[in-house]
């Protein structure tokens, strides 16, 4: 297609059949939802019994005693019906009468006899429970850095939040705000780092079931760049040697002018952007405009007015990715690449949007802008609780550096490097 305008609005015209293309973007077959919500239960293993084996005993002591309470009852020899029937026979029996011997001994062998189950047996028994369970869960291989990983049970109600919360418990890593859980696509070679705010079962359970896509425990240092540095988004204008003498003082108050109020304040982001031709391996350079609702363009031979503008895309239905390696794969003009896509969309499709920057720096203005205007306030709300948490886990580690009987084994400073290949950004 040689002319650009008429490729925008070929773009745009397919952009309607979305919703009903997405179960067929990626060449895969129609799965029915239940039927995944029933067959899908672990995230980067060959199989369920394996991620279950990577459970910690205390995570796998814990999930059957979620999972299988009622299970748990009958593994020790006492039905519901029979402990409703004997919470009665007490409730009419005088406070004081005890247990009948031959009972209290049965129940306690039963006990005992649970307690001593090997781990296959709690295995058999999560797995059962898993099938049945109304909480969707999903088994995790977190990995990090230095190549090891954790197991990690997650279900659909835990934001990345609280799983961050909890792998900084396995890792007594320093808590910082700066901690993130990436998800990494190697066939598109994409990554992205999930909002603290998103339920992490949602975005995971998107994956076709023999992906290879990874979830990373990584340090990254840009996540909330857009606080605390607010001036290299709403002061982009400016030069960069101006920029850099701003005191904390006026930072604070730029974050408070323009997302403490009661409306967002979207950067007025705006420059020229390479654009990958749908099909084809050509970048053609066009000025893109940032809005609250999306990203707009300037037609050929319009100027930059409001009226003339162009709508490329909405952020409603679309994720960010940073991307890996395009100038050799897509032959884009530079390394500093992006692309919005549906989170279903696991394989090449013509729905993908491909954008290239002229340098690193744009490539971060454009990335964390799109994100301010995407979530709106729920990002400064995400990066007010990541601060309290990581003043909170400050506390915890200086307290457990003073333990007198643990003196000279302080938590170890956990800060793995990001994905091979992956930017920070």
């Amino acid at each position: 297609m040689d002319d650009i305008d008429a490729m925008f609005s070929h773009l745009l015209g397919e952009m309607d059949h979305l919703s009903q293309s997405l179960a067929h973007a990626a060449d895969a077959p129609d799965v029915d939802p239940a039927q995944q919500r029933q067959n899908t239960f672990s995230v980067g293993f060959a199989d369920l019994n394996e991620s279950l084996h990577n459970l910690e005993d205390n995570d796998l002591d814990a999930l059957v005693a979620d999972l299988g309470s009622k299970s748990t009852n009958n593994a020790c020899g006492v039905t519901d019906h029979q402990m409703e029937t004997s919470a009665k026979t007490q409730e009419r029996e005088p406070a004081a009468a005890p247990l009948k011997p031959a009972k209290t001994a049965e129940f306690s062998a039963a006990m005992q006899m649970y307690e001593h189950q090997t781990k296959a047996d709690k295995i058999k028994l999560a797995l059962q429970k898993l099938k049945e369970a109304k909480v969707r869960k999903l088994i995790v291989k977190v990995l990090m850095g230095d190549g090891s990983s954790r197991t990690i049970m997650v279900d659909e109600r835990q934001t990345v939040r609280e799983v961050l919360e909890k792998l900084f418990e396995k890792t007594h890593c320093d808590g910082s705000i700066d901690w993130s859980l990436c998800e990494t696509n190697p066939e598109l070679q994409i990554e992205r780092g999930f909002e603290d705010h998103e339920y992490l079962v949602e975005p995971l359970s998107a994956w076709t079931r023999h992906s290879e896509n990874k979830v990373y425990f990584v340090s990254r240092p840009q996540k909330y760049v857009m606080f605390r540095d607010p001036q290299l988004f709403y002061m982009w204008k400016k030069k960069k040697a101006s920029l850099s003498g701003i005191n904390e003082q006026a930072k604070q108050l730029l974050v408070k002018e323009n997302f403490g109020g009661s409306a967002l304040i979207v950067p007025d982001l705006e420059g020229t952007l390479y654009l990958k031709e749908d099909g084809k391996k050509v970048w053609k350079p066009r000025y893109f405009v940032l809005r609250a609702s999306g990203i707009y363009y300037v037609p050929k031979g319009k100027t930059k007015c409001s009226t003339d503008l162009v709508c490329f895309t909405r952020f409603e239905k679309v994720s960010i990715y940073s991307t890996n390696s395009y100038r050799q794969k897509y032959r884009a003009p530079t390394d500093f690449c992006f692309l919005l896509k549906h989170p279903c969309i696991q394989k090449e499709s013509p729905y993908i949007k491909f954008l290239c920057c002229d340098d690193e720096h744009t490539l971060l203005l454009w990335v964390n802008s799109i994100r301010i205007a995407k979530y709106g306030t729920v990002l400064y709300q995400n990066y007010q609780a990541a601060v309290k948490t990581a003043s909170t886990w400050q506390t915890v580690n200086k307290a457990n550096s003073h333990v007198e009987d643990d003196p000279h084994e302080p938590p170890p400073n956990f800060i793995p490097p990001p994905p091979p290949g992956q930017s920070h950004v």
